[in-house]
């Protein structure tokens, strides 16, 4: 426990300028989302682009990956939001019933093999299984999200739980210390869209 300490503290002074940028435009990217406010898509393209190169760096290619399908889908969530008037959400906040448990299981079987064999065979990736299990897990994680569902969050803490000690293993301390803020506002997320889904359950 005293080596994780001693790890965590010589991690925080090797914390570049770049990453320290990237965590805090991400957590407030994170609470700009829950407060609706438009200023989540800059602060979060900025956060997901500088994590771009962070994970190149760090030869975490799965997660270099996601965090350009991050920045492309938060540009898009800007132009969509500039036309939110013309927009209908049609969705409510549901739970899975079995189909859905079968083909979300598969999307990430199938996410997760695509990723771990990239990584294996095209790169010279050290951790290519923590890399696409982190990575697959939150594709399944957004998947699950579009469609407004509970489990959405399962998968997020599933992603948070990963990544922490995966960055923390590359010398990303303090990105470490996002995803455990990550990981407290998903399992609030989770209780919230559970008590939403038992509402419209009841309205229905």
């Amino acid at each position: 426990m005293q080596n994780v300490y001693q790890q965590f503290l010589a991690g925080l002074k090797e914390t570049s300028i770049q990453e320290y940028i990237a965590v805090f435009l991400g957590i407030a990217s994170t609470f700009l989302s829950k407060m609706e406010n438009i200023w989540v898509y800059p602060t979060g393209i900025v956060s997901t682009a500088i994590y771009i190169l962070i994970s190149f760096e760090g030869e975490l290619y799965a997660e270099a990956g996601l965090n350009i399908y991050y920045t492309l889908m938060s540009i898009y969530g800007w132009w969509l939001w500039s036309n939110k008037d013309n927009i209908k959400d049609k969705f409510v906040i549901t739970r899975n019933n079995g189909k859905d448990w079968v083909q979300t299981s598969l999307f990430f079987l199938l996410m997760f093999t695509v990723l771990f064999f990239i990584l294996k065979k095209y790169t010279p990736s050290t951790v290519p299984i923590e890399d696409a299990v982190a990575s697959a897990s939150a594709y399944t994680a957004m998947f699950l999200m579009n469609k407004k569902k509970v489990e959405s969050w399962y998968w997020w803490i599933l992603t948070d739980l990963i990544s922490m000690p995966l960055y923390f293993m590359k010398g990303y301390v303090f990105t470490s210390v996002q995803f455990l803020v990550f990981l407290v506002i998903a399992i609030t997320g989770l209780f919230a869209w559970l008590k939403k889904s038992q509402q419209n359950n009841q309205l229905a």
